[in-house]
């Protein structure tokens, strides 16, 4: 829904954008000079310029690698929720993407998959069905990340070849191919570590929070990324007025941004930790505002990472402060004369924040089901989408 309505505004002339002279943003003429300068390709001394559907395809090839993106963030926590993430005990690029076919095959990966220590210490009553069940989700993880890694490589070969990649993208391309690499290695280096045996006997068989908070924070660069890059070739910038106004609004932007992309980070150490099921009421934790428990651990900064009742604390009211100063951005916006893309996207932002607030809640009440928990973790990536876009609307154009 969010792509398709990217894309049909993407469409729209530019004629209609104009606005009247009492206002103060405007779009004009000089919004198309921008648009090509955003899009040349100098070759020695002379300038190629990209036609114009040429910077469309590109544009729709990054939106699509940012979809793709988004529904691998969303696989991932189905994997982690339903438990799967340790299902595949190995990992190879090429002979990992046949899965077993015989009885016998599958036979031979429940079998390994019972030498590791979720299956021991958690002494889980799987049948071979139910293995499949849990396969499946890892497996469908893996293999929609190698396809995110055709889905980019292939156009950006035939795109290079046309020479529809701007002088400035083609750095940016190598970055976005960098990740993609290192977001796969990361993944499996999460992994291993729920596959370790712990010096702790007692200790609950999971990945390590720490890394996977750094699979899910680079996940979320790395769309963040396609996003902002799709979004200049589609849209036809804003031409705005440096106003005093105008930039603090810019700045409100950049750190709502910021605020969203931690408030998902902290969400990491819940799932990693298990904390959504600590203390399952809302806005209290146990009757208390502040749980006895907060500060178990020493010293006292691991608690904010490795302490269930810490982690979901920081994790429910930097969502209820980040819910706010979004809020209070949508405010600012609808005081503020601005184009009606604009606030379309303004007014976008403010209602995903009032929705996402009430998953969580939700979701913490019912003892976070699969359902409930992804559509949670969804909603926080499409809050940071329109925060995202929200400050692309906003940006100051080069001279």
């Amino acid at each position: 829904m969010f792509f398709n309505l990217c894309m049909s505004i993407g469409r729209r002339r530019l004629s209609s954008m104009a606005f009247p002279s009492r206002r103060v943003i405007s779009t004009s003429d000089q919004s198309v000079q921008n648009v090509c300068k955003m899009f040349t390709r100098k070759t020695g001394t002379t300038s190629v310029h990209i036609p114009p559907h040429g910077q469309k395809a590109v544009g729709r090839w990054l939106l699509c690698c940012a979809g793709m993106c988004f529904a691998a963030v969303t696989i991932g926590g189905i994997t982690r929720l339903t438990e799967s993430g340790l299902s595949i005990t190995q990992w190879n690029l090429l002979k990992g993407m046949r899965p077993p076919q015989t009885e016998d095959e599958w036979l031979e990966e429940f079998n390994q998959y019972k030498q590791f220590p979720e299956y021991k210490y958690l002494e889980r009553e799987l049948s071979l069905n139910d293995f499949k069940r849990i396969f499946f989700w890892e497996y469908f993880h893996r293999m929609w990340g190698r396809s995110i890694a055709l889905v980019f490589g292939l156009p950006a070969l035939y795109f290079l070849r046309k020479g529809w990649i701007s002088k400035s993208l083609k750095p940016r391309l190598a970055i976005y191919g960098g990740l993609l690499v290192f977001q796969g290695a990361l993944g499996w280096y999460m992994v291993k570590s729920g596959l370790e045996e712990k010096s702790d006997p007692y200790a609950m068989p999971r990945v390590s929070q720490y890394r996977l908070a750094s699979h899910l924070g680079s996940a979320m660069i790395l769309y963040a990324l396609f996003l902002w890059q799709g979004l200049n070739h589609i849209l036809p910038p804003n031409q705005l007025a440096n106003t005093v106004k105008l930039g603090r609004l810019r700045k409100y932007a950049h750190g709502c941004m910021a605020l969203v992309f931690v408030t998902a980070l902290s969400g990491a150490f819940v799932a990693g930790l298990d904390a959504g099921l600590v203390y399952n009421s809302w806005p209290m934790m146990a009757n208390k505002w502040i749980p006895d428990d907060i500060l178990a651990l020493s010293p006292k900064w691991k608690n904010v990472f490795e302490n269930a009742t810490t982690s979901q604390f920081t994790h429910r009211h930097l969502g209820e402060f980040t819910a706010a100063a979004v809020l209070g951005l949508w405010w600012l916006c609808l005081r503020t004369p601005l184009p009606p893309r604009t606030r379309l996207v303004a007014n976008a932002l403010g209602f995903m924040a009032v929705t996402q607030v009430g998953l969580g809640i939700a979701t913490l009440l019912t003892y976070v089901p699969v359902w409930l928990a992804t559509a949670h973790q969804g909603g926080a990536l499409t809050l940071l989408s329109f925060a995202l876009w929200l400050t692309h609307e906003l940006r100051r154009l080069p001279k």
